[in-house]
């Protein structure tokens, strides 16, 4: 449960400034940390950074409370959004120190993407030829379009990569839109659906 406020309370101490609304701000942090901690006890070694993920995501939420459709619990919506910041911030801080320059090296694609030597003979020998197709489809594109695809596919957070090209997020997905339409154009050019690249990126087993 979470601090007994009415929606309609909360988002008028919100937009305030005065005593009550510091307080309640005060009640809602302590609130969203304590969800964090609890969202994040799998993973012990970001316990640590749920002070800082509860106040980016106080300062998110407060920039955006005309987005609350009263759906549910004010409580509720707040805390997805902190457990949604944390996650992301998590995510991108996994390729922080990461260099994006092998994406882009003379190995290609194929080579970076993904091993298939834990493959059997004929899966094993399968994937090579799709990413082989795959790997020549993406040195068609223009290299901005092929490293973000490459990246994207990676699993490079698209906030992470925006920062790494110097790019808004409007821009990336603009040109990650393109290149993804002409990437399946060349695929299905040379007789490659996207459900097959789809199987030949994925680890043995599945």
């Amino acid at each position: 449960m979470g601090p007994k406020r009415l929606n309609e309370e909360w988002l008028k101490l919100l937009r305030q400034s005065s005593p009550d609304a510091d307080a309640a701000y005060s009640e809602l942090r302590l609130f969203l940390v304590r969800g964090l901690q609890k969202a994040l006890q799998g993973r012990p070694t970001a316990l640590h950074l749920v002070e800082d993920f509860a106040q980016d995501s106080m300062l998110q939420m407060t920039r955006n409370l005309s987005q609350f459709r009263g759906e549910s619990r004010f409580t509720t919506w707040a805390l997805a959004i902190a457990i949604r910041v944390a996650f992301n911030e998590l995510r991108r801080s996994r390729w922080r120190d990461v260099s994006l320059d092998p994406l882009m090296g003379a190995d290609g694609f194929a080579k970076v993407i993904t091993d298939t030597s834990v493959d059997g003979p004929e899966r094993s020998l399968a994937r090579k030829e799709i990413l082989k197709t795959l790997d020549a489809a993406l040195r068609k594109l223009a290299p901005k379009q092929r490293q973000v695809l490459i990246a994207e596919l990676r699993g490079v957070p698209q906030e992470e990569l925006a920062i790494r090209m110097g790019m808004t997020r409007n821009a990336l997905y603009k040109l990650g839109h393109d290149g993804r339409k002409q990437l399946k154009r060349k695929l299905l050019a040379s007789g490659l659906s996207w459900d097959q690249v789809d199987w030949a990126l994925q680890p043995a087993g599945d």
